[in-house]
């Protein structure tokens, strides 16, 4: 039988995350759907989840009042999304969504910096795994504040 906690092991997000806190991660999970063309989540809002991308194409997008939604990433299979539920103040900076229909897990942020505080090996593996993430994310950013910029 086919167990979250192999599932999840087998998304390349974990491939070198520490066995033992998979447990934990997949007692915070739920598996997601969503449509085409559909907001994940928007910038500003409470940061409740990151997602585990399965399968499906997400554009992290940025609102500009002269340009409208600016698309800064794209995020696909065996890719992860929305590092904000890690760090205080827990709020979106960016908005997602779908390009494709999208399957995806849901991890719970509240549960995991919950559990996080109790197991401090686990926090400390945790932000190890999203440094690279959120470098990569800021990254596309500033290349595409450059191109914005280059266009005036």
């Amino acid at each position: 039988m086919e167990t979250l906690e192999r599932i999840l092991r087998q998304h390349p997000f974990f491939e070198n995350f520490p066995e033992r806190h998979l447990g934990a991660i997949a007692g915070c999970a739920s598996n997601v759907r969503f449509d085409e063309g559909q907001i994940i989540f928007k910038e500003g809002e409470e940061a409740t989840n990151f997602y585990l991308i399965r399968e499906g194409k997400v554009a992290l997008q940025m609102i500009s009042e002269r340009r409208g939604p600016l698309s800064i990433l794209t995020v696909g299979d065996g890719e992860i999304l929305g590092w904000s539920w890690l760090f205080p103040p827990h709020h979106y900076k960016f908005s997602a969504r779908t390009l494709d229909p999208t399957h995806a897990f849901a991890v719970d942020g509240q549960c995991l910096r919950a559990k996080a505080e109790l197991d401090h090996e686990l926090g400390r593996d945790l932000l190890t795994c999203w440094a690279p993430v959120v470098e990569h994310a800021m990254e596309a950013t500033r290349l595409q504040l450059i191109n914005i910029y280059q266009d005036r």
